[in-house]
């Protein structure tokens, strides 16, 4: 069985993957900033999954001495971790740079770049002394040089955090461990609609763009925890937005009436 730690799991997609892995046959650590969120989703899980291999422990990805907590409780739970995803991810207020408080921003950077490079480096120490293991970082809006009015510091954040990962990949060869990149795309989740909140006309209007290129978390998550436990080579960018399936969704749009946004309480934790 192997075992998964999934940081930013009590909401969102890192909720959603922890559902799949444990649909999987996984055992799995999640993980929150918040110890009463934690234990909130441990008890929706083993509820929802009775019999589920599961536990879960709060982690500001933020403090590395939390994260090493983090990597030895899971390790002191279930043995090992054959997979450690760094999906911990705060976008901020939807703003221009210089109306954003100094204290916000240093929190979309800490919590994005500097936690993804603790955890990836944390999971690293221990997957060499355990002598194997997996590592994904997931990779957003910044990643591949787009940017997004309002969006700076979070469009900043994951362009280091896309250097750090390709620089971390040519640096971790020949070391048996697989270090990789998740792109989902855009998927339906507080990170994108909190974005909005209080801008009721600008929601109404985006939303149309939305449901054209946007997905649930219920829909990628599964597809994306499928592939991380099929994938065996380092380096590998595990994308389920391509290209091709935007441009399909285009040229279908006029004859698609997709609502992501119906019911969306039921179908993601916010």
């Amino acid at each position: 069985m192997k075992h998964v730690v999934i940081t930013g799991s009590t909401r969102g997609i890192g909720y959603g993957l922890a559902v799949a892995f444990l649909n999987q046959g996984c055992s799995v650590t999640v993980s929150g900033r918040f110890e009463d969120s934690v234990d909130q989703v441990v008890n929706d899980l083993i509820s929802q999954l009775p019999g589920a291999h599961l536990n879960g422990l709060a982690c500001d990805v933020r403090d590395p001495v939390q994260v090493q907590v983090l990597w030895d409780t899971s390790v002191q739970q279930f043995g090992k971790v054959d997979i450690w995803v760094n999906n911990a991810g705060y976008s901020g207020p939807q703003l221009p740079a210089w109306k954003i408080d100094p204290a916000k921003a240093k929190e979309i950077i800490e919590t994005n770049l500097l936690g993804g490079i603790y955890g990836s480096v944390t999971a690293i120490r221990g997957m060499k002394t355990q002598g194997h293991g997996a590592i994904y970082n997931m990779e957003g809006m910044g990643s591949d040089g787009r940017m997004h009015p309002g969006l700076t510091f979070y469009g900043t954040s994951n362009a280091g955090r896309h250097y750090f990962n390709q620089s971390l990949i040519k640096e971790a060869e020949g070391n048996n461990l697989i270090i990789g990149t998740l792109h989902p795309g855009m998927v339906v989740t507080d990170l994108l609609t909190k974005q909005y909140d209080g801008r009721p006309e600008d929601w109404e209007r985006d939303k149309r763009i939305f449901n054209i290129l946007a997905e649930r978390v219920d829909t990628v998550a599964p597809w994306m925890a499928a592939r991380m436990l099929e994938n065996k080579r380092s380096g590998t960018s595990i994308r389920f937005t391509t290209k091709s399936k935007i441009m399909l969704r285009f040229l279908t749009s006029p004859f698609s009436r997709r609502d992501l946004f119906e019911d969306i309480n039921s179908k993601t934790r916010f």
